[in-house]
């Protein structure tokens, strides 16, 4: 039985942590560092950081802050945000990330992804990838959300995988920093297509959530979290031990 794991998000915006709604309505939550610091003592499995603006501003992301974050945390790190080339994948690699993200990057670029897997493995190539519902098909979008793509969401899901995707983090827009739960529709439709594991992002609003997610999805492999964590609302000991009293298996 796969243990299931609680990922903390810090969406990172001018070297602070930053939290909206559906994308957008950025408002200031953290310092980056003291956050790692803390989700790390505190029982997060994963740490994801995000530079937000970095692929929106056409500039390459932070490294003095990511190199903070890295040196201070004793778990995983995804790092993503203006990841445009595998010489951004080496460089955030050797700032001390375990695995990158790539988003708008492997949209400009399809090849990038196949690039990176055979340099650096498909375990250090994560595809994150924003979805929203256009029209009844769920589209994916670039920029941070910024831009329609027109692009089938299940489809270039699909393609990164056979490409050398190792992980996928589906980020809902339409529930983004909502709380009204995970998108679940989206999530098993992203489940039935690929074999790699798959990271929920966008929706959490309570404990019962994320229990309902794993029994809705028992395949799902994480969840990832930003704002109820960030502002004290949930904390990672007891979601995870009420995770473990229904029965989901997690690290306690």
């Amino acid at each position: 039985m796969i243990t299931k794991r609680i990922i903390p998000c810090l969406d990172v915006k001018d070297g602070r942590v930053v939290k909206g709604v559906n994308f957008r309505g950025l408002a200031d939550v953290s310092s980056p560092v003291e956050l790692g610091r803390y989700y790390s003592e505190h029982g997060a499995d994963e740490l994801v950081f995000y530079d937000i603006t970095a692929s929106s501003d056409g500039r390459k992301l932070f490294t003095d802050i990511l190199r903070q974050v890295a040196s201070t945390i004793f778990i995983p790190l995804t790092v993503g945000g203006g990841i445009n080339t595998v010489e951004d994948f080496d460089r955030v690699l050797k700032c001390g990330a375990d695995k990158v993200s790539v988003n708008s990057g492997a949209l400009r670029d399809p090849g990038l992804i196949g690039r990176a897997a055979k340099l650096y493995g498909n375990q250090c190539v994560v595809l994150s990838v924003d979805v929203k519902r256009v029209d009844g098909r769920f589209t994916v979008f670039a920029k941070g959300g910024r831009e329609n793509t027109g692009m089938d969401a299940i489809d270039w899901i699909r393609k990164a995988e056979a490409d050398g995707a190792g992980e996928i983090v589906v980020n809902s827009i339409d529930t983004d920093g909502v709380k009204g739960g995970f998108d679940i529709e989206m999530l098993q439709a992203v489940e039935d297509v690929v074999s790699v594991p798959v990271i929920a992002s966008g929706g959490a609003g309570c404990i019962e959530d994320f229990v309902k997610l794993f029994r809705a999805i028992p395949d799902i492999d994480a969840c990832l979290a930003a704002s109820i964590f960030h502002f004290g609302e949930v904390s990672i000991s007891d979601l995870k031990r009420a995770l473990a009293a229904a029965g989901i298996n997690v690290r306690i």
